[in-house]
């Protein structure tokens, strides 16, 4: 009974327990925008939420509605967050010119389109219409790929479409474990 009547003057002392500064507080997570991703850690493709606002990631986490990993992640693809956000993360390429005894750093951007400049220039010098016996075949045999185990069928099947069909090439191979 003297505790009850001591809990009643002290609510009435103190209305609200929680400091301004504890209700202010909020996920890190509000406001952002939220993308459904996939771990590239490794083959088994677990889903992540990419949460981002203005441009920069703020959290990862396992996405609830995977049928694969039912919102868990392991030690690494937890860890994606960090790697993101890292300041000694990696955003340039290292390139050695031909003949040269050194690297230098290059922006990716330059890379995308020296690749893409390459993968032309080598269809075009090896690109056969027709084999021996006056077939059309309409392919090279100069370019090859091989597809990473996190691709799903869309991003495979879209890939098998452009580089068969679209470019010609014969030796396209996804290394998944299924």
């Amino acid at each position: 009974m003297a505790i009850r009547r001591l809990l009643k003057t002290y609510a009435g002392l103190v209305p609200n327990p929680i400091s301004r500064p504890t209700r202010d507080w909020h996920a890190r997570t509000r406001g952002a925008e939220k993308v459904v991703s996939v771990c590239a850690y490794c083959a088994v493709g677990c889903s992540q939420l990419v949460y981002t606002r203005d441009g920069r990631i703020v959290d990862v986490e396992g996405n609830d509605d995977s049928p694969i990993n039912a919102g868990t992640l392991c030690p690494k693809g937890a860890a994606t967050s960090g790697l993101m956000a890292s300041p000694h993360r990696i955003t340039t390429v290292k390139y050695r010119a031909p003949h040269s005894d050194h690297w230098e750093d290059r922006p990716l951007a330059w890379a995308m389109e020296r690749i893409a400049q390459r993968v032309k220039q080598t269809r075009d010098v090896a690109f056969h219409e027709k084999n021996a016996a006056g077939v059309t075949v309409n392919r090279t045999l100069a370019i090859g790929h091989l597809g990473g185990a996190t691709l799903d069928n869309e991003e495979n099947y879209l890939i098998k479409k452009l580089f068969t069909a679209g470019l010609g090439i014969v030796a396209v191979e996804n290394q998944a474990r299924i």
